[in-house]
Protein backbone atom coordinates (compact mmCIF):
# COMPACT_ATOMS: atom_id res chain seq x y z
CA UNK A 1 0.00 0.00 0.00
CA UNK A 2 2.95 2.35 0.38
CA UNK A 3 3.43 2.31 -3.28
CA UNK A 4 0.38 4.03 -4.06
CA UNK A 5 1.92 7.16 -2.73
CA UNK A 6 4.09 7.21 -4.98
CA UNK A 7 2.26 6.07 -7.76
CA UNK A 8 -0.94 8.36 -7.20
CA UNK A 9 1.24 11.77 -7.68
CA UNK A 10 3.89 10.12 -10.47
CA UNK A 11 0.34 9.20 -12.37
CA UNK A 12 -1.30 12.51 -11.76
CA UNK A 13 2.18 14.47 -12.82
CA UNK A 14 2.23 12.38 -15.88
CA UNK A 15 -1.22 12.80 -16.89
CA UNK A 16 -0.35 16.99 -16.16
CA UNK A 17 2.73 16.96 -18.40
CA UNK A 18 0.65 15.51 -21.11
CA UNK A 19 -2.37 17.36 -21.13
CA UNK A 20 0.47 20.69 -20.90
CA UNK A 21 2.05 19.16 -24.07
CA UNK A 22 -1.34 19.15 -25.60
CA UNK A 23 -2.32 22.63 -24.57
CA UNK A 24 1.34 23.85 -25.73
CA UNK A 25 0.91 22.14 -29.04
CA UNK A 26 -2.82 23.87 -29.76
CA UNK A 27 -1.37 26.88 -28.89
CA UNK A 28 1.62 26.66 -31.17
CA UNK A 29 -0.19 25.90 -34.22
CA UNK A 30 0.67 22.53 -34.72
CA UNK A 31 -3.22 21.33 -35.73
CA UNK A 32 -3.90 24.30 -38.03
CA UNK A 33 -3.61 22.56 -41.40
CA UNK A 34 -4.21 18.98 -40.85
CA UNK A 35 -5.14 18.67 -44.38
CA UNK A 36 -2.24 20.05 -45.84
CA UNK A 37 0.70 17.97 -45.46
CA UNK A 38 -0.85 14.74 -46.81
CA UNK A 39 -2.19 16.82 -49.72
CA UNK A 40 1.62 17.85 -50.13
CA UNK A 41 2.82 14.65 -50.37
CA UNK A 42 0.99 13.60 -53.32
CA UNK A 43 1.67 16.65 -55.48
CA UNK A 44 4.63 15.75 -57.36
CA UNK A 45 5.98 19.27 -58.27
CA UNK A 46 9.79 17.86 -58.67
CA UNK A 47 9.43 16.08 -61.56
CA UNK A 48 12.36 16.94 -64.65
CA UNK A 49 10.74 19.55 -67.27
CA UNK A 50 11.60 18.34 -70.94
Amino acid sequence: MNILVILVPLALALGLVGLGAFVWSMKSGQFDDLEGAAHRVLDDDDLPTR
